[in-house]
């Protein structure tokens, strides 16, 4: 798990105590000193009940990291598919494509826990056998009541002294389909008097009469995740089980399980802070109410930090595996500042990401002493800092599109771009100088007349004066049309999960912007999800479902730092 070595930025968000990884430290210690027991495993373990998001990346980042740090190590993924009501082949395959996509690879060790219920259900008999688990036919209402709280103690039932062999006939009558939903459980007897409410006779096993998406209707009775997850560990030889602090209350309970099997060199339960971004939200819960409810266009919305809408609106998984490094792993959970990720993805694209031209609010430009007729080409570099990336040309006629922002009625003092009188340089191609504005009968702007210096073709004025104002643009003929999809933050409360009376409440109304924009027509013939810096504009992405050389559709990644707002906040 390395660092990057590169300058800071000294504008970017820090991370807020720069923590480092206590697990590494810890795995690495212990390889050192030659104290695990066989061969270093961790595992990712996700539930298919759902898409992944960034909190996740940091899991699988830190557990394949782990993998990598003896020679023979192995990071497994398994699905604790335990669920049937919630779970489907669909976030199975999603799943799958996000950790590829985040550069990570489990080779053939692809597990799920369904492939662990027969032995589940043959550990479970033997814990009955042992005095140590009992069927409770009790209403859920009244097992909960009788477990207490934190100022009382679990109250016995007469169930909890039934014996062995009559737990195991009931055992078995709930396997075999005798009891509908809801009319018994497995509980394992432990301590009702506990003060970890977690180890007050626990429940095993429920009825669910739901096809499983692999076992089918094999069983009517599934593992709760507190048996599975440790058992499932043990089965595959994990060392180290990584878990987010959420667990910490299952701590206990994992190593009881793993005892009373007497599971020999069981794993090891280690808990971390959890990714919590500022503007964001990652609940499971909410995250599917965001989708049901319409507020967001499904799993892979651009606007939700799911890896599918990371991915959808152009944010390379490099960038996010370099976040998940630099905010470290640490034992407390904490808020990490968005800023920090968007500032490792302008990071990555300024460096790999390609430049074109390109409008998203057009106003067209006549160049009134060009020649009608006449189209040029205009040669510009690909990247300015990578030359390796070649150059292209770019048609430059007497019709053109410029960005509407480029233009300003009255512009101050610090204005650098078009405005009645002014001349500006068009990207690599001449200076222009407005001479006419031409309104429609609400006195809005419909295009501007400019004249063409002709002795400023490369855009340097021949007689040496000096024009300080640089503009992108396109020419109205050949220009490809596009459809922009300009997107923001979805949460305007830097801390929606504590928005009142709900979490919707902090719902951003200007999330999403679509506008019909402009592009360089080379980019018809580009794939769907390339990504592109849009000079002056941002970081765009054609969108992998929309997008087609008929009908481009770009989303905007992220924007550039804008140094006129800066300017103009302070006017």
């Amino acid at each position: 798990m390395s660092g990057h070595d590169r300058k800071r930025d000294p504008e970017a968000p820090r991370a807020d105590d720069q923590p480092g990884n206590f697990v590494a430290e810890l795995v690495e210690q212990e390889l050192a000193q030659g104290a695990l027991p066989r061969r270093l495993m961790t595992r990712f373990p996700p539930e298919p009940n759902g898409y992944l998001h960034i909190g996740h990346a940091k899991s699988i980042a830190l557990n394949f990291g782990l993998a990598t740090l003896s020679k023979d190590g192995v990071c497994n993924l398994r699905f604790d598919d335990t669920n049937p009501e919630t779970e489907s082949t669909e976030f199975v395959e999603s799943i799958q494509n996000d950790v590829r996509w985040l550069g990570f690879d489990w080779g053939e060790r692809l597990y799920y826990a369904s492939d662990y219920f027969d032995q589940l259900y043959a550990w479970a008999e033997q814990l009955i056998a042992k005095g140590l688990a009992y069927v409770d036919v009790r209403s859920e209402e009244a097992i909960r009541e009788a477990r207490g709280d934190f100022h009382r103690p679990g109250v016995a039932g007469p169930e909890r002294d039934r014996s062995p062999e009559e737990n195991l006939a009931l055992f078995r009558k709930m396997r075999d389909g005798g009891f509908e939903e809801g009319e018994a459980v497995l509980r394992a007897k432990i301590d009702l008097a506990s003060k970890d409410v977690k180890l007050r006779d626990p429940l095993m096993y429920r009825i669910k009469k739901v096809p499983h998406h692999r076992t089918g209707t094999k069983w009517c009775i599934y593992p709760m995740y507190d048996w599975a997850h440790g058992q499932s560990d043990a089965i595959e030889g994990v060392t180290h089980s990584i878990c987010t602090l959420e667990f910490v209350n299952h701590h206990a309970l994992y190593d009881w399980f793993l005892a009373a099997l007497e599971i020999p060199e069981p794993p090891r339960q280690i808990e971390f802070g959890k990714l919590n971004l500022s503007y964001t939200v990652l609940s499971k819960r909410r995250l599917q109410r965001l989708v049901n409810e319409g507020h967001v266009r499904g799993w892979d919305d651009p606007r939700l930090a799911t890896l599918a809408g990371l991915r959808r609106r152009g944010y390379p998984a490099e960038a996010i595996v370099a976040f998940c490094e630099r905010i470290g792993v640490s034992r407390n959970d904490g808020v990490v500042d968005i800023g920090l990720l968007e500032h490792e993805v302008r990071e990555h694209l300024n460096a790999h990401a390609p430049r074109r031209m390109g409008v998203v609010r057009p106003l067209k430009v006549v160049l009134e002493n060009y020649p009608e007729g006449q189209v040029e080409q205009v040669e510009l570099a690909n990247h300015p800092m990578d030359p390796s990336m070649g150059t292209r040309t770019v048609p430059f006629s007497r019709e053109l599109w410029i960005e509407r922002d480029d233009w300003m009625d009255e512009p101050p003092k610090q204005w650098f771009r078009l405005g009645p009188g002014r001349e500006v340089r068009l990207r690599g191609a001449a200076i222009v100088r407005c001479t006419e504005v031409v309104r429609d009968a609400d006195g809005v702007v419909q295009e501007l007349r400019c004249h063409w210096d002709p002795e400023s073709k490369g855009g340097n004025a021949a007689d040496g004066r000096k024009v300080k104002g640089t503009i992108h643009w396109l020419s109205a003929t050949h220009a490809a049309p596009c459809e922009m999809r300009l997107y923001e933050r979805l949460f305007a409360d830097e801390n929606p999960n504590a928005a009142e009376p709900d979490f919707l409440a902090a719902l951003n109304p200007e999330s999403l912007e679509i506008t019909q924009g402009f592009v360089e027509p080379s980019l018809k013939d580009a794939a769907a999800g390339a990504r592109v810096q849009l000079e002056r504009l941002g970081y765009f992405v054609l969108d992998t479902h929309d997008s087609r050389p008929e009908h481009l559709v770009l989303n905007r990644t992220i924007g550039l730092k804008d140094g006129w707002a800066k300017i103009a906040a302070k006017l």
